[in-house]
């Protein structure tokens, strides 16, 4: 199978990406409506994202003890596009939970529901983010993923905004929300498309299965060890999964909580701060996925600096036809510039963009906690920016190597998840006044930061020595001899 045959395939790929940051956004405009109205405490209200993301933990688990079972990876068994189409019948089934939820004003059917939706979605993301990496050229998979993530922030970008409309739009300024019966309606339509989407990927050309070549490492062949678990790049980037995803979702569901107390902004004028934050993650990597396309050397640095506007475009776009008022963020087009800069620097070497971005959000958060106001409500969404591209950094290093235990590997990643629910729920119990506060609980996110930095600076190293780097300069990577094969026809 030809590298171009695969990527062909590609856009039917990431459509599921749209749907895991369509309902992953959705969540913070779902956590301040059950706060008010259920009269939940902050770090009760972190529940809903608690239950979702503990979800990919759970259903890798499962994952990991069924294939123990069966004696044989279940992917390599019933294959990744059918792996894929199954996760979203299994997300479907959990959006039927939000009806009665809804009708009933049950916290633990709603969070009943996320939590099969998210088991859903680990299984697809177990499947899909190898698959986006191997579908090419393997010195271009974190280039991809970002492509991916792009549209998964398309997904991020309209969710909070789409659920906000469902939920609020039928009342005027002000009033307050006397049922949730609203909720369960943008839920079951997505439930609806998790289906139709389904068959598409029972029906399209995708690979079922990959190949991944044993490759040696000095003396040492890949099929000697005998787990991923063996690969200090793996068990060093479960941990970073687990905060990165935490400093992420942590960052944008207690910003609701903040601007609350310090904006004086009401539950239902929040969906385009929320929205801003995620749109921000499509920014950054709009921006990265540049080096994804086989373009000349100008044309990259032409679209280096449009490609971040464009997704910024989309923002501002979705929130006007929304009426939301949209003049207070044309400020945010000079926040941008840092991303452009940071990418640049970057270079595409995935270690490097760990650092540099790292660095970043770090600032970003020690402004948001200094400062007050306005300042501290885009410093804080800004911190989107420099999350945009980690998921991808962190995969591609984590993987790099594994060879026949890539699956294996990508299951742990997957089950890290966890981190947006537990690092989220720790920062809302921090978020009391008689502890942090809800503007130092921000700390949280600056510690997850510095463990991201190490991560970066530390695999590097451990990659060297495996004879594996990501310089043009360097030698080939193991993946990609698989690559050429198939490009060849071998494989």
């Amino acid at each position: 199978m030809s590298s171009k045959t695969n990527l062909s395939a590609l856009p039917v790929l990431i459509s599921v990406f749209f749907f895991w940051g369509f309902v992953a956004a959705s969540n913070d405009i779902l956590i301040p409506v059950f706060k008010e109205k259920l009269n939940l405490e902050q770090w009760q209200s972190q529940m809903i994202s608690f239950a979702f993301y503990v979800a990919y933990t759970v259903g890798s688990l499962i994952y990991f003890s069924v294939s123990r079972a069966s004696g044989g990876d279940i992917l390599n068994k019933i294959g990744y596009k059918n792996g894929i189409a199954l996760g979203l019948v299994i997300s479907a089934l959990g959006t039927l939970l939000f009806y009665p939820a809804a009708q009933s004003s049950s916290f633990g059917l709603m969070i009943s529901g996320l939590f099969i939706v998210g088991l859903g979605f680990s299984l697809q993301q177990t499947a899909a983010n190898p698959l986006t990496i191997t579908i090419g050229n393997p010195k271009k998979g974190a280039q991809r993923l970002s492509l991916a993530g792009g549209i998964n922030n398309i997904g991020t970008t309209i969710g909070p905004v789409i659920v906000s409309l469902a939920i609020f739009g039928s009342l005027a300024p002000g009033q307050k929300l006397e049922t949730l019966e609203s909720v369960k309606t943008p839920y079951l339509i997505l439930g609806a498309a998790f289906l139709v989407v389904a068959l598409i990927f029972k029906l399209s050309s995708l690979p079922n299965y990959i190949e991944h070549e044993d490759v040696k490492q000095g003396n040492e062949s890949n099929s000697s060890r005998k787990s991923a678990l063996s690969y200090p790049q793996l068990w060093l980037g479960m941990i970073a999964i687990f905060l990165y995803v935490g400093v992420e979702v942590s960052t944008a569901s207690n910003l609701p909580e903040f601007m609350r107390q310090h904006i004086h902004i009401t539950t239902d004028r929040v969906a385009p701060y929320v929205s801003l934050f995620w749109a921000s993650l499509m920014i950054g990597r709009w921006t990265n996925a540049v080096g994804a396309f086989d373009l000349s050397k100008g044309a990259k640095h032409v679209f280096r600096f449009l490609m971040p506007y464009l997704a910024f475009l989309v923002f501002l776009l979705v929130n006007k036809i929304a009426e939301h008022d949209i003049t207070p963020f044309y400020l945010y087009t000079f926040i941008i510039v840092s991303i452009i800069a940071a990418d640049i620097l970057s270079q595409g070497n995935p270690a490097r963009q760990l650092i540099i971005f790292s660095l970043c959000g770090i600032t970003a958060l020690l402004i948001g906690i200094m400062a007050d106001g306005m300042t501290s409500v885009y410093a804080f969404i800004s911190v989107g920016l420099f999350c945009s591209t980690l998921w991808p950094c962190i995969f591609t290093l984590a993987i790099a190597g594994l060879g026949k235990h890539t699956n294996e590997g990508s299951g742990f990643l997957i089950m890290m998840i966890m981190g947006g629910g537990f690092v989220s729920l720790f920062q809302g119990w921090l978020a009391k006044d008689e502890l942090l506060g809800i503007q130092w609980s921000y700390l949280v996110g600056i510690a997850c930061f510095a463990y991201l930095f190490y991560y970066g600076w530390k695999t590097s190293n451990i990659l060297k020595a495996q004879g594996i780097e990501y310089e043009t300069s360097a030698k080939k990577l193991p993946q990609e001899v698989t690559a050429e094969k198939q490009q060849a026809g071998v494989a």
